[in-house]
């Protein structure tokens, strides 16, 4: 009895469930799971996991993929959302727009897409923080700040 709970809880932690779409198996709608995916079938619309999918040879995703990690062999058309690794085979074929954290290429891949690259930190920000404490710092070899220095200390020489 105890034990068939212990079981139930383990099957229901993130992460821990596998789910398979085989090849011949088509899908049109949402799929949402906690678990590791498999995909060798078709699947037309989101998909969102916060564990790894993997795309087979004869697996396609038309849609919104999330998850993250991904490693893709077969065909994807679409928003790719990656936040670990993305990991194309030879044989991937890549159209769309991808977001990843890290990325890794097989030759023969095919990538038809934007990729933007991210760790975590919004571009604004580390943009707008640079440009501010770039015009906060006063450089010593700077001859614009020396000419003002020395207008300052000596006016009389001007």
């Amino acid at each position: 009895m105890f034990s068939d709970k212990k079981e139930k809880r383990i099957a229901a932690e993130p992460g821990s469930a596998q789910n398979r779409i085989n090849e011949g198996t088509k899908l049109k709608g949402d799929v949402s799971s906690t678990g590791f995916f498999r995909i060798d079938g078709t699947v037309e619309g989101n998909v969102k996991t916060p564990s790894k999918v993997v795309l087979g040879k004869t697996g396609v995703i038309i849609g919104t993929l999330t998850c993250e990690n991904a490693d893709i062999e077969g065909r994807f058309e679409g928003n790719l959302q990656v936040s670990g690794t993305l990991s194309l085979r030879s044989t991937a074929i890549i159209e769309g727009d991808v977001t990843v954290g890290k990325l890794a290429v097989e030759p023969g891949a095919t990538m038809n897409a934007s990729c933007v690259m991210q760790d975590g930190k919004p571009k604004t920000t580390t943009a707008e923080t640079q440009s501010t404490s770039d015009n906060s710092k006063v450089h010593p070899f700077d001859r614009q700040q020396r000419i003002k220095k020395a207008a300052v200390e000596h006016p009389e020489s001007e």
